[in-house]
């Protein structure tokens, strides 16, 4: 029994690196260009100082990873 949950963890952790790889490379690609540059981002560049606060690219990014890992959950039960 401890060893299947052994193997549905290792899955799990394979299968997230997965999709973060994916998701990386989708990014630096040209076709997501946009993806840090939302509405919702804000950035602030003063004389001495730069302040990037990626506020609608974590929401674009927290409603994949929760659609992503729900679907995971619904898998392994």
């Amino acid at each position: 029994m401890f060893l299947m949950s052994i193997g549905k963890i290792l899955i799990f952790l394979g299968f997230s690196l997965l999709i973060i790889g994916l998701f990386v490379q989708i990014i630096e690609s040209s076709k997501m260009n946009w993806f840090g540059k939302t509405i919702f981002d804000f950035y602030y560049e003063g004389k001495n100082i730069k302040f990037f606060a990626p506020i609608g690219s974590m929401l674009i990014l927290s409603i994949f990873l929760s659609i992503i890992i729900n679907l995971i959950i619904k898998f392994f039960k």
